[in-house]
């Protein structure tokens, strides 16, 4: 039975994944290096609730116990107490295999130990611990209380159980789980870093603005945002993290990522979180 969970980052992901277990009942201890992380992740899960509230789709006393069962730490000793722990913090392998080589002193030893990563191999994280059977991917989409999908990811030695356990929990909170195995960028992303890097191309070669590229997907292949406003979303730092995983697990320079995707990263032009990417963004 998973009773209580911790959260690895307080970032875009890991506050939203936060919010969805708190708010599904389960107590939540959201855990970050960064004091003014925490306070910012737990601010943005207020305003989430918020515009539930206004929305309808809860009430204020839902708002309120939903907080409540959100604790904050800088210490990963508060994973001590978790049997289900889900990393999202950067997306980066030497820091992933750090957080995994603590938890799996930290975790109690029946833990489950998930990672939000949107590419990194799974079998090579669990291969960190000693517990790599408890080790699997949970990849959750963004942004995490409004999107249904959660990728279920089997590393190599991701045991029946385990996945029973995670598909099921991912049930209770509200979201649609979809099992994969463990390949550069899974399913989601293999399909969309493609799309999203042939469409930067696009601009780099003056084949048409950024609103137009997007409103060609939106309009023309019904998507409901197009991929450059999409990339601005997910971070272009982290798109050109992913495509370099793709790039170098399956060997295809297909996945190369385009050299303006990296020119607006070398400016610090990441999207949405910096104000400013293929579009601009008031602060």
């Amino acid at each position: 039975m998973i009773d209580r969970v911790a959260v690895i980052g307080a970032g875009q992901m890991g506050n939203g994944i936060a919010h969805v277990f708190a708010q599904a009942g389960v107590p939540v201890a959201m855990i970050d290096v960064s004091a003014d992380a925490l306070e910012r992740g737990r601010s943005t899960i207020e305003k989430n609730l918020d515009r539930q509230v206004k929305k309808g789709t809860i009430d204020a006393a839902a708002k309120a116990a939903t907080l409540q069962r959100v604790e904050t730490s800088t210490d990963m000793g508060a994973a001590s107490r978790a049997t289900l722990v889900v990393e999202a913090a950067t997306e980066r392998v030497d820091l992933k295999y750090r957080i995994f080589e603590e938890l799996d002193r930290v975790a109690p030893p029946g833990a489950v130990l998930a990672t939000n990563t949107s590419s990194i191999s799974i079998t090579e994280i669990a291969a960190r611990t000693k517990r790599p059977g408890q080790v699997i991917g949970m990849h959750f989409m963004n942004p995490v209380p409004v999107m249904q999908l959660v990728e279920v990811i089997r590393g190599l030695a991701t045991t029946d159980e385990t996945t029973a356990r995670v598909m099921e929990l991912a049930k209770q909170v509200g979201k649609t789980p979809v099992e994969v195995n463990d390949y550069p960028g899974f399913v989601a992303n293999r399909i969309l870093m493609p799309m999203i890097n042939e469409a930067v191309y696009c601009v780099m070669e003056g084949v048409g603005e950024p609103e137009a590229i997007d409103t060609v997907m939106k309009l023309g292949m019904n998507h409901p945002m197009g991929p450059l406003a999409l990339a601005d979303l997910i971070g272009l730092d982290t798109c050109v993290a992913i495509l370099e995983v793709l790039q170098a697990g399956l060997g295809d320079p297909k996945y190369r990522p385009c050299p303006l995707l990296r020119k607006y990263v070398a400016a610090g032009w990441l999207g949405r979180k910096s104000g400013r990417g293929f579009y601009h963004y008031a602060s």
